[in-house]
């Protein structure tokens, strides 16, 4: 069994930095009620740490590579368990944002580091073990979040799902000591620290000027002024690519429109599937009164139904094209938006959305697999590494994107709704952060036009997340035409939400012991 425990030490690192992606969301209300928190405040909570991990992915797995594996990945646990307990002990909502971001820096060390880990430390068919069995603990992780967060909040308070953080990182330091040797790649070069910072402040800047829209309009000062600087950021990165001698991200690697397509794909589906579950998680406690446990389990359909689908994908669609299974995944995570869409309407319980849910699900079980043998088939296979990374990236920029776009529709749904019942616009922020049930308590008259609101802000952001979900389709299918044989690199790790590598390693690099 001793050998073994590098695969729990990996895994250990995988399932608690993916959790926290997901824990957080049923936990929103009850942040807000005890921080007094803004609606922005509450997406910044996600979008803080989605950022954080998307920025510094390939970044992080390059100094890896250049100063070994364990090295990084026991700093990004550290810095993990560190981060965790200043959120739980965080006095307001800017200090608990701001290690929310600390803690995206810890899980992106992890995150860069664990599939080269894994191929240093096995070989042949083991190797294929470790991979089946880390691909199941993400998308276990994925499944377990709702569940884990509700039952912490509830029954403990919101602080403990930051807390439980703690024993989880000293355990994973413990085993990858005792057990994981250290690995790194002779050829890596230096850091293009450069594109990093140009990256980060073009993808904060965006994803800020986004959820500004909601407060300010497209128009306003604040954020026409943002989405500039994103866009000068994002110009200044381009060039620091097309000129570094070391880029972070090769941008040649876009030549390929499979690459482009998949990218996109990749980016629309975290948006289209994931980012609105927020929202849904508000409105199951705010406004429906349901507990956070209630409310994570109203979210496992999804999870459950992705699941299932990913652990069953390798055998069933084996040897179709990537580009029908990802497309067709993306096709049904946007008609399972638009099922909640068409199902919502005032009055209406939770269950209107389990159908939804249910196919949202499929279809995230169904592309996941394949997104990442089609990213690193597009690309010759001495890129494979980074094009893993991209991947990675594109999807959690995809998460932090879609919060803050989605928060701007819900936000102008909720006011919509508000519009015949004499509301304000603090009564649109009231209900977006979580303070429905004091509305509520105003009598019969008030739940009315709160639930009238709801549904309003409910359909339009589950019409706009169909949309994302139909354009990834679209876009997928058109451009995408990466061969069978692309789906090999990724066989043994097709669990819901398994990434492609994020470091630039190869099994062969060079292996030092610990």
């Amino acid at each position: 069994m001793r050998k073994w425990l590098p695969l729990t030490a990996v895994c250990l690192g995988a399932f608690m930095l993916l959790v926290d992606v997901t824990i957080v969301m049923v936990a929103l209300p009850d942040m807000a009620a005890d921080m007094h928190t803004s609606f922005s405040g509450l997406q910044w909570v996600i979008d803080g740490y989605a950022l954080a991990l998307a920025a510094l992915l390939l970044g992080a797995g390059s100094l890896a590579d250049r100063i070994g594996r364990r090295r990084v990945y026991l700093a990004g646990l550290g810095i993990f368990a560190a981060a965790s307990l200043a959120c739980g002990l965080a006095g307001g909502p800017a200090a608990l944002i701001a290690f929310r971001a600390v803690q995206g820096i810890g899980g992106a060390a992890m995150f860069a580091t664990t599939m080269a880990l894994l191929s240093s430390a096995y070989q042949g068919r083991d190797r294929g073990v470790a991979f089946g069995v880390w691909g199941a603990v993400n998308g276990a992780a994925a499944a377990a979040g709702p569940i884990l967060g509700g039952l912490l909040t509830q029954h403990f308070g919101w602080r403990w799902i930051f807390f439980i953080n703690l024993p989880v990182c000293a355990l994973a330091v413990y085993v990858t000591c005792r057990s994981v040797a250290e690995s790194r790649d002779p050829r890596a070069k230096g850091l293009d620290l450069p594109g990093m910072a140009a990256f980060t402040t073009g993808a904060a800047a965006v994803t800020y000027a986004l959820i500004r829209v909601g407060e300010d309009g497209w128009t306003g000062a604040p954020t026409l002024g943002l989405f500039g600087l994103g866009v000068a950021a994002f110009a200044a990165f381009v060039l620091v690519e097309l000129r570094s001698p070391r880029p972070m991200l090769d941008l040649s690697l876009f030549r390929s429109r499979s690459f482009v397509g998949v990218m996109a794909g990749a980016l629309l589906l975290s948006g289209a599937a994931f980012s609105y579950l927020m929202y849904v998680s508000l409105w199951l406690q705010s406004a429906q009164g349901m507990g956070p446990v209630s409310a994570g389990l109203v979210l496992v359909p999804l999870s459950i139904s992705s699941f299932a689908v990913s652990a069953a994908a390798g055998r069933l669609l084996h040897g179709a094209p990537a580009r029908l299974t990802i497309g067709g995944g993306l096709l049904l995570i946007g008609a399972g938006a638009l099922l909640q869409a068409w199902m919502t309407d005032a009055g209406d319980g939770w269950s209107a959305l389990v159908p939804g849910l249910v196919v949202t699900g499929l279809g995230v079980g169904m592309a996941t697999p394949a997104l990442a043998a089609a990213a690193m088939g597009a690309v010759a296979p001495a890129r494979a590494g980074m094009a893993g990374g991209a991947l990675n990236t594109a999807r959690q920029l995809g998460m932090a994107l879609g919060v803050a776009v989605l928060g701007a529709v819900f936000q102008a749904g909720l006011r919509d709704g508000l519009g015949g019942s004499g509301q304000g616009r603090g009564t649109a922020e009231a209900l977006a952060s979580g303070r429905a049930g004091q509305l509520l308590a105003s009598g019969p008259a008030a739940r009315v036009w709160v639930e009238q609101a709801f549904a309003s802000g409910l359909r339009e952001t589950f019409l706009v997340s169909g949309l994302m979900g139909l354009a990834g389709a679209l876009l997928v299918l058109v451009l995408v035409r990466t061969k069978d044989r692309a789906q090999a690199p990724v066989a043994a790790g097709a669990g819901a939400g398994v990434p492609a590598p994020a470091s630039g390693g190869s099994p062969a690099s060079e292996r030092t012991s610990a």
